[in-house]
């Protein structure tokens, strides 16, 4: 019984060294992706401020950031796919997307690019149709009509992708919820310029008629 008990301790303590190796890695990973969503929210306010320079060091310092995040988990599995890391890994494919789109900077970054797992991404580039409808809201109010054509275009792009990707959400780390928001958001943009242009083609017309009378 004796030799059963040694091992018992020997066992419990292996596991408390175990579980302490594991809380420092996951605290460490925690507290970047946490900073990673900070800098991310900071960058797209700094997008729609137009400090598109600004915003590239942000996202630059959450993509790092990032990258810590994982690094400290790569020996937790477990932990780094638990949920925080794929929160961070969204908002920073949000961040770099929503700069690439509105400042018209290169191309779309790919999930390769922001070395960032699919689901994160495809939820990311449905965040940012929220971003793109505050976009498209500015340019209405400064009456560019056709820049918000081509931002709702985009939007609706962006959607007729999403919901081609019918897979469970256990894959897709809750897309579906994603998309259904994103319709939402699509369908009130719509019917917000689809306003502003009736309401815009009646002034013409009322504007052309009264140069007539005159």
């Amino acid at each position: 019984m004796r030799r059963v008990v040694a091992e018992i301790e020997l066992i419990a303590e292996r596991a408390r060294e175990a579980f302490a190796a594991k809380n420092v890695a996951r605290e460490a990973g925690l507290t970047r992706s946490r900073e990673a969503i900070r800098y991310s929210a900071n960058a797209i306010r700094a997008v729609h401020r137009g400090e598109f320079d600004r915003a590239e060091e942000l996202s630059a310092k959450a993509g790092a950031l990032l990258a810590e995040a994982k690094t400290a988990l790569s020996d937790h599995p477990d932990i780094l796919h638990a949920g925080f890391v794929h929160d961070s890994a969204k908002e920073y494919a949000e961040a770099r997307i929503t700069l690439a789109l509105i400042s018209g900077r290169g191309g779309l970054p790919t999930h390769e690019d922001l070395d960032v797992g699919l689901a994160s991404y495809l939820n990311g580039l449905g965040e940012v149709v929220g971003e793109l409808r505050r976009h498209l809201l500015d340019s209405l109010a400064s009456g560019e009509i056709e820049n918000c054509k081509e931002t709702l275009e985009v939007m609706d792009e962006v959607y007729g992708i999403l919901v081609t990707i019918d897979y469970p959400d256990a894959m897709t780390g809750g897309l579906r919820r994603t998309t259904d928001s994103v319709r939402g958001i699509l369908e009130r943009t719509r019917g917000d310029l689809a306003l502003v242009i009736r309401q815009s083609q009646l002034e013409d017309r009322l504007r052309e008629f009264e140069e007539r009378l005159s």
